[in-house]
């Protein structure tokens, strides 16, 4: 099998860009607004200033990090099932968040989503084949905002089978959201046995650490649950304006992070993701659909496959579009960044659903990225080269007839030499589309939105299991002021 693969960057390169990275650990440092983590740096050898906040990371202590933390794991789905493999090349995809907009079929503004939004989207990621995990990609507006990083997370357990791709603004969610995860795991022991969800952690650009992102940091690293860095410099404003200046800074905030995770819990699984972006300077806004973002999210994940023997497992936000509809420029961005992260093999690609710069969300754009998304896989899967001979005995088989319709080779390898679409997709004659209601694509994609709602097969929780996670979400929202959960479609 023959796979195509992108990678911006020479080896000389890629040296380079780490070497700059661990250089800046030291000077100017890493500003850290929280304790205990530079408590953790100081203790293993780093210099702290506890007044000033900043630490100066020895190379030494950062690479023993990079030793220490494991080159790929897997999240298991409802079942148990190992479903993702973060890892090598090998590529997935979930849907981007987290929206606080959603955009409704034909609508011209977006709106707050609640919790039925929510609900409809998880249902409609979980039946598409192509969309490997979920995330909390929808605030809910009717529920209390402290409320807003586990509800999401809850409602996710209520619904999905798939893995979740997770994370919280907040310190105190943590605890309230793995205290989730374990009452469906069965356990502390049997979630880090077999993660079902990773969680963000965002450092704030250029070089710090907030208190919330640290103690989130080292809570997941302690319950041995997967973390994923997301740096976010923006090119020209919180970061160099090249992208092999911002790759830079990526490693070096993303390497920080690793450091002060790795010296909570040593052997902790842990992504090198992000969502850097480059900065317009006409408009003041973050492009994620630009091509020097996608350039640069391509770039910063080869620095992290090249950091060691067998590198580390990578994320990025990737397949989004910074439009306000579904339209022409929506396909146009979210196809080229989901298939140049796909080239680079990227391990979790988050972004389908997602529009106006990672703030709203579209059901119908979900299911018009899923047809990307399929074809980005089939795209990586590469050219077969395998068969013997490659194709002399088949053109002898059919001679100068040019017919290959009927033969066995056509047969064992039509469908799956191609990616085959659903109907959102059209690849009929003019007549043929006529026939069948001249629908573009927006008004194809909402209709498989309603064929997908009505098909989702209700996820059967065992009855301790939904009483452990209604008793636990119950009791947090009355704590936020909330005396009744929003009451749930049937599930």
């Amino acid at each position: 099998m023959i796979r195509p693969k992108l990678e911006p960057l020479s080896k000389e390169t890629v040296d380079r860009a780490l070497d700059e990275a661990y250089d800046l650990l030291m000077d100017p440092g890493v500003l850290i607004h929280y304790d205990e983590a530079l408590q953790l740096l100081g203790d293993a050898g780093a210099e702290v200033d506890m007044e000033s906040r900043l630490a100066r990371i020895p190379r030494t202590l950062a690479e023993k990090a990079v030793e220490t933390a494991p080159s790929s794991f897997h999240l298991y789905d409802y079942d148990g099932k190992p479903v993702v493999h973060y890892g090598g090349d090998d590529v997935h995809f979930d849907p981007g968040s987290a929206a606080i907009e959603i955009a409704d079929y034909g609508a011209d503004q977006s709106r707050v989503p609640v919790t039925v939004d929510c609900e409809n989207y998880v249902r409609v990621a979980e039946m598409l084949p192509q969309i490997d995990a979920v995330a909390t990609s929808i605030v809910c507006g009717d529920v209390p905002q402290v409320m807003g990083d586990w509800y999401r997370l809850y409602l996710l357990l209520r619904y999905a089978r798939k893995p979740i791709v997770t994370g919280t603004f907040s310190i105190e969610s943590f605890a309230i959201m793995h205290e989730l995860l374990v009452a469906v795991a069965g356990g502390e022991e049997a979630l880090a046995a077999k993660p079902r969800a990773v969680f963000d952690a965002c450092p704030s650009p250029p070089l710090m650490w907030s208190d919330v992102t640290c103690a989130n940091l080292i809570d997941a690293a302690r319950a041995r649950v997967p973390a994923e860095l997301i740096p976010m410099p923006l090119m020209g404003a919180t970061g160099p304006a090249t992208i092999i200046g911002s790759a830079v800074q990526h490693a070096a905030e993303a390497l920080s992070g690793i450091t002060i995770h790795q010296l909570a819990n040593p052997g902790s699984p842990i992504v090198w993701g992000g969502s850097p972006s480059y900065f317009d300077m006409r408009t003041g806004a973050p492009p994620m659909g630009a091509m020097a973002t996608m350039m640069l999210d391509c770039t910063y994940a080869q620095i992290g496959k090249s950091i060691k023997p067998g590198g580390f497992p990578t994320h990025a936000y990737l397949g989004m579009s910074d439009t306000k509809i579904v339209d022409a420029q929506t396909g146009l961005e979210s196809a080229s960044g989901a298939i140049l992260g796909a080239l680079a093999g990227i391990n979790m690609i988050s972004g389908p659903g997602m529009m106006n710069f990672e703030s709203c969300f579209s059901l119908e754009k979900l299911v018009i990225d899923s047809e990307i998304v399929g074809m980005a896989k089939r795209l990586v899967r590469g050219v077969d080269d395998s068969e013997e001979p490659l194709a002399l005995d088949v053109m002898r088989e059919v001679g100068h007839t040019g017919n290959f319709l009927g033969t066995k080779h056509t047969v064992r390898h039509y469908r799956t030499e191609d990616y085959m679409p659903s109907e959102v997709i059209d690849r009929d004659y003019r007549e043929t589309w006529f026939n069948k209601g001249a629908l573009d694509i927006n008004a194809r994609a909402h209709r498989r939105v309603e064929e997908l709602i009505a098909a989702y097969e209700p996820l059967s929780l065992e009855t301790d299991v939904l009483r452990d996670l209604e008793g636990i979400a119950s009791r947090h929202a009355k704590d936020a002021g909330l005396d009744h959960l929003p009451e749930l479609s049937s599930s």
